[in-house]
């Protein structure tokens, strides 16, 4: 079984049935059409996660927000938010 690559180098947003509701420990994401429920607690990712739109690359936004990507962590967490459903390619 091999790693979900992550491509940061595209605009991302989050799925129109995905809400997102701001909690002490970052962030959770609720996904109305399959009941996903997500936790992002890194503060830094917790609020590149909640302003994906579309207009930008998640690698700009995780550059103006001090995050490292190529970190296992990070790459791995983006994935599995793309794997469930939650984040999607920005539709143009």
């Amino acid at each position: 079984m091999t790693a979900r690559v992550f491509d940061a180098n595209c605009g991302w947003e989050l799925d129109p049935q995905v809400r997102v509701r701001q909690e002490q420990f970052g962030v959770l994401l609720y996904h109305f059409g399959n009941r996903r429920l997500t936790f992002v607690k890194d503060p830094a990712l917790a609020a590149v996660v909640s302003e994906l739109d579309g207009t930008s690359t998640v690698a700009a936004r995780c550059e103006r927000a001090g995050i490292t990507l190529g970190h296992k962590a990070v790459d791995a967490a983006l994935a599995a938010l793309e794997a469930g459903g939650m984040i999607r390619r920005a539709r143009q």
